[in-house]
This record gives structure tokens, C-alpha cells and sequence, in this order.
């Protein structure tokens, strides 16, 4: 660690789900004064332990959606999500997609805020998915992989209502995309 690093206490709390084995809960400590606040949303001396040794995060992309967008639920074989809320409020939800797991099509949802930092730490296999409670929401991914990145061609979809998983989104008509609707 650096000077900063050590006056700005880059520290993180990691939890597991209690639901879904594999997924982290990741609280970042926060430097508040005066002016605002600031927080690390990563740090590879700190949480590069967290994925495979091959592995470095290379991909980060962000999506701004409104209220009652619900996005997912997506996701694939290789990569890793390391997901977060940096402006307005979501509920995250993720879906143990593993066939051959103990919790396969379990879900677990967090409340993530840009206000209250936190990440969700999401290997491959699961499905991913958020739902937009603000007026609007800003969402981050940090994605590591090997090989070129999964687009939605190589990404498994699940219905955001699929009565198998029975996810408890707390609403009835969400605004949806073209994908999610089917």
C-alpha cells in the first residue's frame, strides 16, 4: 500500500452469500469528509485472491437505466462480475445456473446502492440480473475472462418470471428488453 492507501484505509469486508455458495459480498471502507466521500472499488492487492490466478479483471462497462427497468437474467461460462450500484438503487439478484450445484436455480438479492457501496462479487455459471427501484440508476460491471468477451451470442438468458426459479422481484410489469421479454 501507499501513502493514500493508508490515509484513505482502503479496506474491504467480504461476506458469502447465505444463500448460494461461490457468490461475495464485498464492502469497501469509505473515506467521508467535508467535500463528499471516496471509496476503492478495486484493489488487486486486496481482492485479486478472490478469483482464479489466471485471471485479472480487463473489461469494465456501466449501464444507466430508469425506474422499473429490470435488466437480466444473463450470464455465461467464463466470466467473472464483479457488480455494483454507483448512482440511484437496484435490487440485485443472482442464479445459481450450475447444473451439478446444491443451490442450482436458487437466487439470492441484495439491495445495492450508490450511496451505501457494496459489490457483488459473481462467478461464471450464474445468472445475473437487476431491477431499478430510483428514478434512475447507474450499474457497473468489472468483468475478468479469458479469450474474447461473452456477448449476448454466447450468454444463456432466463425468463425474469420463470416460475421454476420464483424470484420475488416486489413488482408485476417491469419495462423489459426485446431479449428479456421471451
Amino acid at each position: 500500500m501507499n501513502r493514500m492507501d493508508l490515509i484513505m484505509g482502503i479496506n474491504y469486508i467480504i461476506n458469502d452469500s447465505k444463500i448460494i455458495d461461490d457468490i461475495k459480498i464485498i464492502t469497501p471502507s469509505i473515506h467521508a469528509e467535508s467535500r463528499g466521500s471516496i471509496w476503492t472499488s478495486y484493489d488487486v492487492n486486496s481482492l485479486s485472491h478472490l478469483i482464479p490466478d489466471n485471471l485479472i479483471f480487463n473489461h469494465d462497462k456501466f449501464s444507466r437505466s430508469y425506474q422499473n427497468v429490470l435488466r437480466g437474467i444473463h450470464g455465461d461460462n467464463k466470466s467473472w462480475k464483479l457488480v455494483s450500484c454507483i448512482h440511484g438503487s437496484i435490487k440485485q439478484v443472482v442464479v445459481d445456473m450450475r447444473e451439478d450445484s446444491k443451490t442450482f436455480m436458487k437466487w439470492d438479492s441484495f439491495d445495492l446502492e450508490g450511496n451505501n457501496p457494496m459489490m457483488i462479487l459473481i462467478p461464471p455459471k450464474f445468472g445475473n440480473a437487476f431491477y431499478v427501484r430510483s428514478y434512475e440508476a447507474t450499474y457497473h460491471y468489472k468483468l475478468a475472462y479469458e479469450g474474447t468477451y461473452a456477448d449476448a451470442d454466447e450468454q444463456f438468458t432466463v425468463s425474469w418470471n420463470d416460475k421454476n426459479i420464483n424470484i420475488d422481484w416486489g413488482i408485476e410489469d417491469p419495462i423489459l428488453s426485446e431479449r428479456d421479454s421471451k
